[in-house]
């Protein structure tokens, strides 16, 4: 099958598991055995940012049990380096060369481009399946009442931003319930009365409450730790005040984008953001407890881990808090800072504890989770490969070839790993001449410092075949300049 026929069937017609899948979520009744799903993600939360992947100034003590007891993973790859794009890549199993949202797009009045109606993703996997599907904290993938909102791609209970754009902002006037906007009166005017992370996680924990005697699959995908930088004023905050040095942020505090998506000022940026990664941790251990209380965890996969790396926005300084280990670059970079992030999986009984170098990435989830679940929505519609062997030291581990991704931003980026090697082409959008080509060995210098890309053109080429092949063309996406030219006529 070639790559058209495949994005022709899924996002066009919907054959892959459109109404088929609708039917068999009729008729499929789960396995008893089969396990409760909870999948957190995080927003810009940097490889590094969490104690147990070697932070230093602010520990998670929550998140790094998760990680004892389960498995911490040092070679995950994001779907690509912004939000969007990187979760449609998980939701849909495509790598950003396939996926039918490759950028972030906005659209008015609020809200990004959609998923197309009928697009297989993870949703419609667990619910063939026969779980109650629920996604709290931020969607970004498809405006109110279009195609690509919650409520039309599979989420029984939605709760939190639909606008990524307006998830900037931690005290909004409204958020939605599935498809009925919430005013939140008490934040109007400017005012700050709710903080929306807390009211979002309370939803997320009574939906734990409501749905505990039957196979659920909750999806957190929180907006902490991305800018701007707020958080209450508890106990917090007052935990980490003081301890760092501190060179006040200068934001947005009134006018136009005034919460409409940009960034509040901020006297103390670096005890703000370790408070906001602190309190992403209290909400793990709060999702843990739940489960525990409700006697679910020893059947709960629990999976944490972030869209992209971290993020230089709204006073946020990386660089202070090390947010991406030894690994260069930042979010809109791909380079490993940019797209290699934390990974912990934990499943009393069925994972065993220790850390992992399997190299996988967020498109790999779509047939992992077919897997789990023997959902009969499972496809052969995807980029990924099931990495359950891996979680459940059952069966033999499929290995990826190579991994792609492409970036549109920043005059366009691609990137593919092959084994120990990576290859990044820089300004593909652009002319030929302002292009730039960079090889790197990630064995030997994974830290990217040093460009062979001259030393070693015979594996350039190969690198950029690879690269030729698995971008495919999108009009809504022109990537290269010929791609441009020929859009803009």
């Amino acid at each position: 099958m070639t790559t058209k026929q495949v994005l022709t069937g899924v996002f066009a017609t919907g054959i892959c598991c459109g109404t088929s899948t609708a039917t068999a979520a009729k008729q499929h009744r789960p396995n008893k055995q089969n396990p409760n799903v909870v999948f957190i993600i995080a927003d810009d939360l940097g490889y590094g940012d969490l104690s147990c992947y070697g932070q230093e100034k602010f520990s998670t003590p929550n998140i790094d049990r998760l990680a004892l007891s389960g498995i911490r993973f040092t070679s995950c790859y994001s779907g690509t380096t912004v939000s969007a794009p990187s979760r449609t890549s998980l939701m849909t199993g495509f790598h950003s060369g396939h996926t039918p949202i490759r950028g972030n797009k906005e659209v008015q009045p609020e809200g990004q481009m959609s998923l197309p109606e009928g697009s297989q993703n993870l949703f419609r996997i667990f619910k063939a399946a026969g779980y109650t599907t629920g996604c709290f904290g931020k969607w970004g993938l498809g405006a109110p009442g279009t195609e690509g909102a919650p409520d039309k791609q599979g989420v029984d209970e939605f709760f939190g931003y639909n606008c990524q754009l307006l998830a900037h902002n931690y005290y909004a006037d409204h958020l939605w319930e599935n498809d009925t906007r919430v005013d939140l009166t008490d934040n109007a005017n400017g005012a700050y009365g709710t903080y929306t992370q807390d009211l979002i996680q309370q939803k997320g924990l009574d939906f734990l409450d409501k749905y505990a005697d039957e196979p659920f699959f909750l999806f957190l995908p929180y907006v902490l730790p991305h800018a701007e930088l707020i958080v209450p004023e508890d106990e917090i905050i007052q935990s980490v005040r003081g301890k760092y040095p501190e060179t006040p942020y200068n934001g947005c505090d009134s006018g136009p984008y005034f919460r409409k998506g940009g960034y509040c000022s901020q006297k103390e940026p670096h005890a703000t953001f370790a408070a906001m990664v602190m309190r992403l941790d209290k909400y793990v251990g709060e999702v843990v407890d739940k489960l525990k209380q409700l006697g679910v965890y020893d059947n709960t996969l629990i999976i944490f881990c972030s869209d992209n790396g971290p993020h230089c926005e709204g006073g946020a300084d990386p660089d202070f808090f090390n947010s991406n280990g030894v690994f260069r670059g930042y979010k809109r970079d791909l380079y490993e800072g940019g797209i290699r992030v934390p990974f912990i999986a934990s499943w009393p009984h069925h994972i065993t504890p220790g850390e992992n170098h399997t190299l996988f990435t967020f498109w790999d989830m779509m047939p992992t989770f077919a897997a789990l679940t023997d959902s009969p929505a499972q496809n052969k519609c995807s980029d990924g490969i099931s990495i359950l062997p891996t979680l459940t030291g059952k069966g033999k581990q499929q290995q990826h070839p190579h991994i792609y991704f492409e970036f549109h931003e920043g005059g366009g980026r691609q990137a593919v790993r092959q084994g120990d090697w990576k290859l990044i082409r820089l300004n593909v959008s652009q002319p030929a001449e302002q292009h730039i080509t960079e090889l790197y060995n990630l064995a030997a210098d994974p830290s990217e410092n040093h460009n062979l890309a001259g030393e070693f053109p015979e594996k350039v080429k190969e690198l950029e075949r690879i690269i030729n092949q698995e971008h495919t063309f999108d009009p809504n996406w022109p990537l290269l300049h010929s791609e441009k030219k020929e859009v803009s006529k």
